[in-house]
């Protein structure tokens, strides 16, 4: 396990969140959406890592400006712990 020393601040977690979520996505859809695109082969192999980059880089950054929103939401809709 990693000593606190080398963790990152706590103050950056929204984008460590953010990064770790958006890595974990479009690594799973563009392989999906790549895969019925082009079918198993060396084509998809060779397409799969710039559609995840290329989607990766659209993903990181929007899930930065939508979180603030997404979160204010699901306050609305979702009920407070009982104490």
């Amino acid at each position: 396990m990693t000593s606190p020393a080398n963790r990152i601040p706590a103050r950056f977690a929204p984008v460590v969140t953010g990064l770790l979520l958006t890595c974990l996505m479009t690594f799973v859809v563009s392989g999906m959406s790549t895969l019925l695109a082009l079918g198993p082969g060396a084509e998809f192999l060779v397409r799969w890592p710039v559609a995840w980059m290329s989607s990766w880089a659209v993903a990181f950054p929007t899930i930065l400006l939508v979180m603030p929103l997404v979160r204010r939401l699901v306050g609305r809709l979702v009920a407070a712990p009982q104490a």
